[in-house]
């Protein structure tokens, strides 16, 4: 069997957020399960960039395609984590899309309203609910964590992406529904809420968040990174907030604080 401690499973980790938090998690010394839906040369270069960061020889860092928003494909995904690394300790469920057109709601279709709460809600939602069953099935000594990556989306409205701000404001409930389930049974849940963040997302909005955070909309005047997040889930991961499951944590530069 292989070693079965410190296992990490990432979702939607071949790029962007996910890859900073992967990355962040090998220095941290943990083994990483790094899930991808599409881009496996990105995978692939995720892999090699966590091997170089490793901190020791005994850290595995193994690559599995799976779309989460399918359930079959969730449930082989965990299967082959199982056979090839051991239990897992931990979850982080970052994989998330953004529509595919932003559409004013009032033109947006149903198609897509339905594409991003299956990725960014259902998705997650669920992938919690079968890694949690195995853990209270197993009854695990060692505490485990979810993390759920969510947005400002969940909270601040964008008339043009309505369905990706509907799925994220549901994913901060799901963060409230699964660590009240969960805190008996030792297993602590984070909601790690990212700002304005330099990823492949944002490539096509760039020139007009830049002018945003200039005119001070973001008090820290700079856009989130990849880094940013991964430091958070590290120190999470780490044991570091023992007593504060549920907590939203922003990563967002001061975005959230109300200002006249």
């Amino acid at each position: 069997m292989p070693n079965q401690n410190n296992n990490i499973l990432v979702t939607g980790s071949s790029r962007g957020l996910g890859r900073g938090i992967t990355i962040e998690l090998a220095k941290g010394g943990y083994s990483v399960a790094i899930n991808y839906a599409g881009n496996q040369v990105a995978a692939e270069e995720t892999k090699s960039i966590c091997e170089e960061s490793a901190q020791s020889n005994e850290q595995k860092f193994h690559i599995y395609q799976a779309d989460i928003s399918d359930s079959n494909q969730r449930k082989n995904m965990l299967e082959k984590i199982n056979n090839e690394m051991g239990i897992l300790n931990g979850l982080v469920n970052n994989a998330g899309i953004a529509p595919k057109e932003r559409a004013d709601i009032m033109d947006a279709s149903e198609e897509s309203f339905l594409e991003l709460v299956k990725t960014n809600l259902m998705g997650p939602y669920f992938l919690t609910q079968e890694v949690s069953k195995s853990w209270v099935n197993n009854k695990k000594e060692a505490l485990s964590k979810v993390i759920f990556v969510t947005s400002i989306s969940s909270h601040t409205a964008s008339v043009n992406r309505g369905d990706y701000c509907i799925s994220k404001a549901g994913l901060s409930m799901a963060v409230q529904l699964w660590a009240s389930r969960l805190a008996a049974e030792e297993i602590q849940v984070y909601e790690l809420r990212p700002g304005i963040m330099k990823t492949d997302m944002t490539s096509s909005v760039t020139s007009k968040y830049d002018q945003l955070i200039e005119d001070g909309l973001v008090p820290q005047k700079r856009w989130g990174t990849p880094e940013d997040l991964g430091l958070a889930v590290r120190s999470l991961m780490d044991g570091n907030f023992p007593f504060s499951t549920g907590t939203v944590i922003d990563i967002d530069g001061g975005f959230n604080i109300r200002r006249l």
